[in-house]
């Protein structure tokens, strides 16, 4: 039996004292994820009734949020005043970054991280991440993520401010909003998403889940109680986990090994990116001509990525293999 270290133990994880096994180690990052997610919409859910106590209105909250986006897109190590949900999302994360450290392995792929002898990479490379946009069949696919999640990111931006004015929510009316939110995308990305892609191609999913957002668009504009929104959110939350997932999988799957890292980087500063532009823009938008316009907005958008996706040929079965 080789060891991680042998020759012919490339793509395993390199062994060491405490570290967990493959299985074990993906249930773990699937419990980060949650612990992380619930630590963060803790903060959410509470921040939009805090700001509107202290005098703020939709735009200046949009204002807020277009800060956090940026500090978000940025990384920067910033914090805020302790409040009760933010010392619980300190601790929280502090445990799961102890769990990381000790359990989670330094690297779980055995391709080189670039050529023998080449230079070594830089973390902010944007001649690399062009060269990775450039390459065939990326950027189309990337700016299908960008173009039809950023309506529906723009919604979500604004949803507790919506909730508060729109909808006429308390703060815990809210959360079990949100929390009806959270399990449905639980089950559709754990029990629905998976069977589909065994089923159907990447091509069609993909234009699958841009048809139900621009679908979920027309019912937004529609939208005029909190009923109204609970029989959509299952269509939202739908075409949402579809579109990202299976971008996901036809971005890193264009890549090399060795730049699948950056491509998964590239994936995840989406949402930083909607959440930096989309709260001054959310907030200009629900101020001037109410939440209709949320969907009307999704609804057009949609509309045109479908239309130009349509235009393009569907890949054969065998293409996929290859």
């Amino acid at each position: 039996m080789q060891g991680a270290g042998a020759p012919g133990g490339q793509g395993r994880a390199p062994s060491r004292p405490g570290a967990l096994s493959r299985p074990r180690v993906l249930l773990l990052t699937y419990l980060l994820t949650t612990l992380d997610l619930t630590c963060l919409f803790m903060q959410f859910s509470v921040l939009p009734y805090l700001s509107r106590r202290l005098g703020l209105d939709s735009v200046a909250f949009g204002y807020l949020q277009t800060v956090f986006g940026a500090l978000q897109l940025l990384s920067g190590p910033m914090f805020g005043r302790i409040q009760c949900p933010v010392l619980v999302a300190l601790v929280a994360n502090l445990l799961g970054a102890a769990l990381s450290v000790t359990y989670i392995p330094a690297s779980t792929k055995g391709a080189r991280a670039g050529p023998p002898g080449g230079p070594a990479a830089r973390v902010f490379d944007l001649r690399a991440v062009s060269r990775l946009l450039l390459q065939p069949g990326v950027l189309p696919v990337f700016l299908v993520k960008v173009a039809s999640g950023f309506p529906s990111g723009l919604f979500m931006v604004m949803f507790s401010i919506i909730c508060m004015d729109f909808f006429r929510l308390d703060s815990a009316q809210a959360g079990y909003l949100m929390s009806a939110f959270g399990v449905l995308l639980m089950v559709i990305q754990g029990l629905v998403i998976g069977r589909l892609s065994s089923r159907f191609s990447e091509a069609a999913l993909v234009r699958a889940s841009v048809l139900v957002l621009s679908l979920v668009g027309l019912a937004m504009a529609l939208m005029s109680t909190v009923f109204h929104f609970c029989l959509l959110m299952p269509g939202l939350v739908f075409g949402l986990c579809l579109l990202n997932v299976v971008t996901d999988s036809m971005l890193t799957k264009a890549v090399s090994a060795s730049d699948t890292g950056t491509m998964l980087g590239l994936c995840a500063a989406v949402q930083p990116l909607t959440r930096t532009l989309g709260p001054t823009l959310g907030g200009l938008l629900y101020r001037g001509f109410g939440v209709p316009a949320f969907g009307h907005v999704q609804l057009a958008v949609n509309l045109l990525v479908l239309l130009a996706l349509c235009r393009q040929p569907t890949p054969r079965k065998a293409d996929k293999v290859r």
